[in-house]
């Protein structure tokens, strides 16, 4: 059952899987808000880790970082490991000046520089949305938390250090609202396999104005991120045995 890059045992994952970038996050999170979590997976030092969380089974794995690394991860998760469900919980740069630190983003859609999803429809552009319903549930759970939350669209990025200087202000046009590394790959990958995907991120820095959090904020922050996500995953419905 173990593929190249996840170790776990038939049955060792939950069908909703959240999705941070680093590995440690992902024991945090097991730790920080999961009941009876155990270790399932190590390769690489990309842990995975299955509990539950207010009597609903979850689990939680990193991804890594970019659109390539998401992807092996997804695809395994969904092909190998039946997930239906895939929520990636990370940060990004803001673009868009009425976008805060600590906002939570929830990523309706990604534009990408990358290829792959072009590569998934024969070189045609492709509409790499969420689910819409799992997006619905994020937005409803934040007004209920008083959360503050920005509903659109992001931009994936294949390189941390881009470039293209003249970018961020095309983005800035188009009504971008952040930047980040993944979730355009990982909706391609939700979308060519049938499972449903969402992407949430904490604005951690603003790119146009230098502003970032610190250390205790970013933690703070994130750990507001994870309880909407808990909240959405609590409104998947359970897998019939």
């Amino acid at each position: 059952m173990a593929t190249p890059h996840i170790s776990a045992a038939p049955g060792d994952f939950a069908d909703v899987v959240l999705m941070p970038g680093d590995p440690l996050r992902a024991r945090y999170i097991s730790e920080r808000f999961l009941e009876d979590a155990r270790g399932v997976t190590s390769v690489r030092n990309m842990f995975g880790f299955t509990g539950t969380y207010q009597g609903r089974r979850l689990s939680v794995m990193g991804h890594g970082m970019g659109v390539p690394s998401i992807s092996i991860y997804a695809t395994e998760l969904i092909k190998v490991y039946g997930a239906r469900t895939l929520i990636r919980v990370g940060s990004c740069g803001a673009l868009r000046p009425d976008v805060k630190l600590r906002d939570v983003i929830v990523a309706t859609g990604a534009g990408t520089d990358s290829k792959v999803n072009r590569m998934r429809l024969l070189d045609h552009d492709f509409a790499a949305v969420a689910d819409f319903e799992l997006a619905r549930w994020a937005v409803e759970a934040a007004e209920r938390r008083n959360k503050s939350v920005r509903a659109g669209s992001v931009f994936t990025s294949d390189l941390f250090y881009h470039p293209q200087e003249q970018l961020n202000a095309a983005l800035v046009r188009m009504g971008v609202l952040a930047i980040e590394m993944e979730v355009a790959g990982l909706y391609g990958v939700a979308a060519e396999f049938g499972a449903r995907a969402l992407g949430l991120l904490t604005v951690s820095d603003h790119l146009q104005t230098g502003e970032h959090l610190s250390p205790q904020e970013r933690q703070t922050t994130f750990d507001e991120m994870i309880e909407l996500a808990l909240d959405v995953a609590l409104k998947v419905p359970q897998p019939v045995p």
